[in-house]
């Protein structure tokens, strides 16, 4: 059975499909490092002390930053979007400050698409 990175810590939530690769070699979370790794690296433990939670997002984030997947997981996060842990080298702070960035740019995108009325 193939696990997904983290599935052990989401046991009881339903596994989201994750999105296919372009070469068709599988998911791309089978060619995830963190898939070797334990999952407590990348998800806090209830009352984690700050610097403890520091230290191990870094950890985490030392991990993903030698992943070959690294991109497809991060994406992944954005658009489930996944509320915790470290998902392709960005906390779920990070995740939401990204998020934030990119519904301003759609909004300013839009905007700037919308024909201008002129008054008479």
């Amino acid at each position: 059975m193939l696990q997904t990175p983290h599935q052990s810590l989401q046991a009881a939530v339903p596994t989201p499909r994750a999105p296919a690769r372009d070469d068709d070699a599988g998911p791309w979370h089978a060619d995830a490092v963190c898939h070797r790794d334990e999952a407590g690296l990348f998800f806090a433990p209830s009352k984690e002390p700050t610097a403890a939670r520091l230290a191990r997002e870094q950890a985490a984030k030392r991990v993903c930053a030698r992943c070959p997947v690294l991109v497809e997981c991060r994406e992944h996060a954005l658009l489930q979007p996944e509320p915790y842990g470290v998902w392709g080298g960005l906390t779920a702070a990070e995740r939401r400050v990204v998020l934030a960035r990119r519904r301003r740019s759609a909004a300013a995108a839009a905007e700037s698409a919308a024909p201008v009325r002129r008054i008479a």
